[in-house]
């Protein structure tokens, strides 16, 4: 995984400077405009019919790859669980217990070996890859993250990791791979397989493939927990900054797609049932539903939600000190483990899958209580699903060492896989004892704690449902037993506890919410998980984050929060912005370019003319056109001196025909013409121009040129657009027109989308450099554009809602002064720039 500097002087993690911004916004240039020309409501319709049929095999694909990763899960668990249950109960005559456990150990350790190989192909995949899908969903480009190579080694890696008996879960990791699945599927090709090739011109874009990533990740969510409307939220909650109707449409009718595209197949394989709905998701909650016996019973009452009000403090406390004993593990292994040969990360998780094992075992054979087996019994009309559900749950009951009619509690959870014990922590009517309800969740409290992180595919909300769920059936037994409270019911109290410990340590609201309620097909739980989730977040957020901004801000991923500070709002645009430009001409020799390129390391660069005489030749009409340029020698003097003065207060790279100038040395004098603009400007300036560095006012020694840099701002062109058009020798020689110079089609300029040639892996000897480049017709002329004087929130929620990768800073006449971008909107810059605002005062 890709992790942040350490700050060394107060052990914080910056946000990083090498992560790019994807390009929501639109690049409304020459190309596109043919495009839209030739767009007419049949293309459209058709365009829109292509998007829902893709939106619905995002879907199909995720509910498959869920059903393979459960599908496998169960085989190879079961054959684990046969093999060492047989061996106990065998060894537990002959006295060779330490056999059984050497049996798991193998299972185990093989597993989890695996499964780290498998992280070592494509280290991206590790860990649940929740907090890399919220960096892409919230703007940020994550090297790695939505290949196919990920999906792959993420699908069979979590396979094995949660056959290894490791405390981790499989539905964040379905997540990331619903998210790469909507990813890949649109765009029909692959960097693994460079020999498949389809001609599918649909879709080659960041603000297309994101869309379709809010798409599987919602499905992801669906198909993990069978909840779709859940999905939608989840996706809307944690990952995409803007949205609209269209968008909330389609996302929710790929969940439906990928929940019953697993249910179809899990109900037919399971119960031979073939197109009977009855498995939605791959954690299924089950029927919570008091016996018809015990007329005192209910499932809550108002009286209740004070104790589940605690449970949230309790939850959000718990969910506090799980976060801050994590964080300090994860940065432990950044300084120590990471660095080191990648063995080590292997070496890491077969430790972590050894000291699992032996806890689980030891605490199975030893630490368990036999309790007395609940009635199975139940009165002819209870639904067939009840039964079935009794069924399962009392199948999975352990009797290791304990006399008939009764079982060992504490194998029941521990021997076990994890949705096994959720449900026994739920329905199950016997009782578990407190002593090993408490020490079950210790246990389970610090190994999941310990395993996430470790370099194997994981996810956190099955061992947290667990945890929660072991606590709150802890204080419905304490409640029971200590205060006399026989109407309470004990899977309700499971349930909140399970809602409010994953509350506390993922700090989700309205998706999660939203996922219990679907989970467990129970409507009425929604006011007390809603409440419970609110308090444990309120309480969490009092300590620390989520987890998952946790994991964020350690690898210094420039994140962008919901909404800025109240006291931003001291602050300008002309406080945060990046005053030094490197910017091109609208015709710029390819030296110049390929300098510019190779020298820097900027994404996008603002197109400008340098004064007013020159822009003449540019402007007709407050149009810019593209038409065959006289290089004036008197005019190219004038630049050049200018640009001389220019260089001491900024950096920036002249054509090169000014370059060759600027070696002859030759002393100009400006024109009186020049002089009279810059007064006119001065007249016209309603507020002075922002100056050059934040933390240095304008001095009355300032000459002209350097309180007024006359760069007049034209449009803005990506490096990516630069190279291709380098890569495709669009040109032309200084003694034709620039109409000559080829042109380039809106499929020509994406055909290399999602990976543009690298300047510096570019041959281009057979390009003559003295050639010029028109660039006016493939940048984006007009592109969202901020004042100086525009304060932080409003320059923050453009920047956030509409998708930006970069916002230039335009002063009352139409001259650029500096840029915003991502790395300049982050809590971390904006404070650092608030506390020189508050020196400078």
């Amino acid at each position: 995984t890709i992790l942040g500097e350490t700050h060394e002087e107060e052990d914080e993690i910056l946000p990083r400077k090498d992560y790019e911004s994807l390009d929501y916004d639109r690049c409304i240039n020459d190309p596109y405009l043919e495009v839209l020309e030739s767009m007419d409501n049949k293309k459209a319709q058709r365009y829109e019919a292509v998007k829902w049929v893709m939106v619905f095999a995002i879907g199909v694909c995720t509910g498959l790859v869920g059903l393979f990763v459960d599908f496998f899960v169960r085989l190879l668990t079961q054959l684990k669980f046969r093999v060492v249950q047989s061996s106990v109960e065998e060894c537990t005559e002959k006295g060779c217990l330490a056999l059984s456990l050497l049996e798991l150990l193998g299972f185990n350790l093989t597993f989890v070996f695996l499964a780290s190989l498998l992280v070592l192909i494509q280290p991206v995949a590790a860990g649940s890859g929740i907090p890399e899908i919220k960096c892409y969903l919230n703007g940020v480009k994550v090297p790695g993250v939505v290949r196919l190579r990920t999906v792959v080694c993420k699908a069979m890696g979590v396979l094995f990791s949660v056959a290894g008996g490791l405390f981790v879960g499989k539905e964040g990791p379905m997540i990331h791979s619903g998210a790469v699945v909507g990813a890949g599927l649109p765009q029909f090709q692959s960097i693994s397989l460079r020999k498949i090739q389809f001609n599918f011109p649909y879709f080659r874009s960041d603000r297309d493939k994101r869309d379709f990533v809010s798409a599987g990740a919602a499905a992801g969510v669906a198909a993990a927990f069978g909840a779709p409307i859940g999905g939608t939220l989840f996706s809307l909650e944690e990952g995409s900054s803007f949205w609209n109707q269209g968008l909330t449409w389609k996302v929710l009718f790929c969940s439906m797609a990928a929940t019953f595209t697993l249910n179809f197949f899990r109900s037919g394989i399971q119960f031979g049932s073939w197109g009977s709905f009855q498995l939605p998701g791959l954690l299924n909650f089950g029927e919570f539903k008091c016996s018809e016996s015990d007329k005192k019973c209910h499932l809550w009452t108002a009286v209740d939600l004070g104790f589940f009000i605690l449970m949230g403090i309790v939850g959000g406390l718990l969910g506090a000190t799980f976060n801050c004993l994590n964080k300090r593990l994860a940065k432990y292994r950044m300084r120590n483990v990471h660095p080191k040969p990648k063995l080590v990360r292997v070496l890491e998780s077969l430790l972590v899958s050894l000291a699992t094992t032996v806890v689980v075992f030891i605490a199975s054979m030893v630490l368990g209580e036999c309790r007395q087996m609940s009635s199975t019994s139940h009165s002819g009309n209870d639904t067939l699903s009840l039964q079935g559900m009794s069924e399962d749950v009392n199948s999975s009951i352990q009797t290791f060492f304990c006399p008939n009619e009764t079982y060992n509690d504490m194998a029941t959870l521990f021997f076990n896989p994890q949705e096994s014990a959720i449900l026994q922590l739920f329905h199950q009517d016997g009782t578990f004892s407190p002593v090993t309800l408490s020490l079950f969740f210790l246990l389970y409290f610090l190994l999941s704690c310990w395993t996430y992180g470790i370099s194997v595919p994981s996810g956190l909300f099955v061992p947290s449902l667990l945890c929660g769920a072991a606590f709150g059936r802890l204080v419905a037994n304490l409640l029971k037993s200590y205060f006399g409270l026989d109407h309470i019911y004990s899977g309700t109290f499971a349930l909140i506890g399970a809602a409010a410990f994953l509350g506390g340590v993922v700090r989700m609201t309205i998706s999660l919410t939203v996922i219990l309620i679907e989970s467990t097909n129970e409507i009425t739980y929604g006011l007390p998980i809603m409440i419970t989730l609110m308090v444990a977040k309120w309480t969490g957020d009092f300590f620390n984050k989520g987890i998952y901004d946790i994991h964020v801000n350690l690898r210094g991923v420039p994140l962008l929060e919901w909404e800025t500070e109240v006291e931003m709002d001291k602050l300008r645009a002309s406080d945060i912005m990046e005053p030094n430009l490197t910017y091109v001409y609208p015709h710029t020799r390819i030296q110049s370019l390929v300098s510019i390129l190779r020298t820097t390391v900027h994404h996008a660069f603002p197109v400008v003319t340098e004064n007013r005489g020159n822009e003449r030749e540019f402007m007709k009409g407050n149009q810019l056109i593209s038409n065959n340029i006289k290089f004036k020698k008197s005019s190219i003097l004038t630049r050049a001196g200018e640009q001389r003065k220019r260089s001491q207060s900024m950096k920036s790279y002249p054509s090169s025909e000014l370059r060759n100038m600027c070696d002859e040395h030759i002393a100009t004098e400006e024109p009186p013409e020049k002089e009279d603009l810059l007064q006119q400007m001065l007249e016209r300036r309603y507020t002075p121009y922002p100056n050059l560095y934040p933390d240095q006012s304008p001095s009355e020694e300032w000459t002209m040129e350097e309180r007024f840099r006359p760069l007049t701002f034209h449009g803005l062109i990506l490096r990516s657009q630069l190279v291709t058009l380098l890569v495709r020798g669009v040109c032309y020689s200084e003694s034709q027109s620039s109409a000559s110079q080829p042109r380039l089609s809106h499929a020509e300029m994406s055909e290399d989308y999602p990976r543009y040639p690298d300047i510096h892996d570019l041959d281009l000897t057979l390009l003559n450099p003295r050639m010029i480049v028109d660039v006016t017709p493939y940048m984006n002329p007009s592109p969202f554009s901020v004042s100086p004087n525009t304060h932080v929130s409003q320059v923050f929620n453009l920047f956030r809602t509409m998708g930006l990768r970069h916002l230039p800073v335009v002063n009352a006449v139409g001259e650029i002064v500096g840029i915003i971008t991502r790395h300049n909107l982050t809590h971390e810059f904006l404070q650092a720039r608030l506390r020189q605002h508050y020196q400078t005062i």
